[in-house]
């Protein structure tokens, strides 16, 4: 695939070398920094030094005190809290994390994740009914419930008090509740909008223990936000930062027994578990649970006092995982024909697809991986109980959740954000949506946006890559949404010792510059052999990492694209 490479924007020189000589830094990474929006050294110091300190006031969300007074009054009443979640990641993990905080704090809880095949998303009519059943008089939903309209009015006519805690957009109208904790609800000045929904939750859990009189007890929890905000993919910057940096440490130095086993079931060593195992390790297993069966075990699984049993649920959610790559893989394939159909026959700057027969816990995997194949939004859709159902993945600068909203005429329900989102709607209805979806994707979507971008944070040196740089470098973490892993540039690059290709098509040389050699690996660009061999002069986009091998932990170079030079 050809990329645009594009470097970021940045301050002028003063700005950068006052933080460089200020901070003590290399230029380099100065510019890195400037580059993310960092151009003062007081918020460079936070960036580099996340604190407890930095976060923000709970109760600056829209709703929270009374939301928390709510609470209070059903703990107080020994009133049963019925807790309703969502079934990927970031819905059990707000699950686990709100109901072992409330049962701290003496109060009687319940909980329910819907079926993904039977229920889908969102609050239920069947949830609330059993509830109900179970005596409890106080719903609080977590990851869902700002669009849940028709089941938030059956709640209403039932006369049981509802508090929506998610971090979704809301539809046109605002449920009708008894309190809505949503930073992107209207009327909401809280400074920061991007919280997984388990952030939001915490804040949640954050105002109670301020009202509580016990400020630092939520702070035990945030392994939890760690886990959903990286697997959430949530922009790791500004609050984020801090709970996840915080989240982290305690995930690598006191894990909850329930993800202990967890962990050791993934193989992963604690002391050096980053976002990245997160998101490729942990997430997985939490996730397949629902999209291969019942979520309920993530949530049993999570909040397991015995390790061992936690390590046991672990193992059965790893045998799900492997069946799900089957099922990925297979609906990859299928319908990576029927995508080129579309863009050949019909000139799409959009995909939708749809077969009836398609795994509905796999269906999101595979639309984001065609997003990365096609660069183009996508949307993919299966059959269930007559009602196709499915998954919406976006490109960047293009906000898919409002795209789906102008096609609402089309559509039974819709949720998400600007970047993913799910949907449903009659089967008669997907290929006038497919016409007007695409129509939405031509109007917003520019020749230029259609070719995948490589942002670029700064020119290197190669003799630059010092153990201080490295040192220095590593102090960007926690990496993800927003916060990637910084992408270098650098021109003049030869091959020291000729171009092994290893694997099926992944590039494997020595870079050499202005005598200084490393190594390099370029995964999936083998195609671009004919830039790098015969001792020509090439330009290389890459980012750094460290190659574990033999017990030996040695920088390398992870290549994203080359180009030949042009002199």
């Amino acid at each position: 695939m050809n990329y645009r490479w594009t470097f970021r924007k940045t301050k002028d020189d003063d700005t950068i070398h006052k933080l460089a000589k200020t901070l003590k830094i290399p230029k380099t990474l100065a510019h890195v920094l400037s580059a993310r929006g960092v151009d003062t050294v007081e918020d460079a110091v936070k960036f580099f030094h996340p604190g407890i300190r930095d976060l923000y006031d709970p109760f600056r969300l829209k709703n929270m005190e009374k939301a928390v007074d709510r609470i209070l009054k059903a703990i107080e009443n020994e009133e049963i809290i019925w807790i309703h979640g969502d079934y990927d990641v970031d819905g059990t993990a707000s699950t686990s994390m709100v109901m072992l905080f409330l049962k701290e704090i003496g109060a009687k809880v319940d909980y329910y994740i819907p079926d993904r095949f039977d229920e889908g998303y969102g609050l239920s009519v069947k949830s609330i009914s059993e509830a109900q059943r179970r005596g409890a008089s106080l719903i609080l939903t977590v990851d869902v419930g700002i669009t849940s309209y028709v089941a938030i009015d059956y709640a209403n006519k039932t006369k049981v008090d509802c508090i929506i805690c998610d971090h979704h957009e809301p539809g046109e109208k605002i449920p009708d509740v008894f309190a809505i904790v949503d930073p992107l609800q209207p009327g909401c000045d809280y400074p920061f909008n991007h919280l997984a929904a388990c952030g939001v939750a915490f804040k949640l859990i954050q105002a109670l223990s301020i009202k509580l009189g016990v400020p630092d007890k939520p702070y035990s929890y945030l392994d939890f936000v760690a886990i959903a905000s990286a697997a959430d993919m949530v922009p790791l910057v500004d609050e984020n930062r801090v709970l996840v940096h915080f989240g982290l440490k305690q995930l690598n130095h006191s894990p909850r027994p329930g993800l202990k086993g967890l962990i050791e079931c993934t193989n992963l060593k604690l002391g050096q578990i980053a976002t990245s195992n997160i998101i490729y390790a942990l997430a997985p297993l939490i996730n397949a649970a629902g999209r291969m069966g019942d979520a309920l075990r993530s949530v049993d699984m999570m909040t397991q006092k015995n390790e061992i049993q936690a390590f046991r649920i672990a193992q059965q959610l790893e045998q799900e995982n492997r069946r799900r790559r089957v099922y990925d893989e297979q609906t990859f394939e299928e319908s990576i024909p029927l995508a080129k159909i579309q863009i050949k026959d019909f000139d799409r700057r959009s995909l939708v697809l749809h077969q009836p027969h398609w795994h509905a816990g796999i269906i999101g995997i595979v639309a984001s991986r065609l997003v990365d194949k096609f660069n183009l939004p996508t949307v993919l859709l299966t059959t269930i109980d007559g009602m196709a159902k499915g998954s919406a993945r976006s490109i960047n600068n293009f906000d898919i959740h409002s795209a789906l909203k102008k096609c609402s005429e089309f559509l039974i329900e819709f949720g998400g954000h600007k970047h993913a989102a799910g949907l449903s709607l009659p089967e008669e209805n997907i290929e006038p949506f497919r016409e007007k979806f695409d129509k939405l994707a031509r109007e917003n979507i520019t020749k230029e946006m259609l070719v995948p971008e490589i942002l670029i944070d700064a020119e290197l040196k190669l003799n630059q890559l010092s153990p201080g740089f490295l040192s220095y470098l590593n102090k960007f973490a926690p990496y993800g949404f927003e916060n990637n892993k910084p992408i270098f540039f650098s021109r003049g690059v030869t091959s020291a010792n000729g171009v092994k290709i290893v694997g099926n098509s992944n590039l494997k040389f020595r870079a050499f510059q202005s005598n200084f050699v490393i190594d390099a690996i370029g995964y999936g660009l083998a195609d671009k052999l004919k830039y790098c061999s015969g001792g020509k002069s090439f330009s290389i986009v890459y980012n750094l990492e460290i190659n574990t091998f033999n017990g030996q932990r040695t920088p390398q170079l992870c290549i994203k694209d080359i180009r030949p030079d042009v002199y």
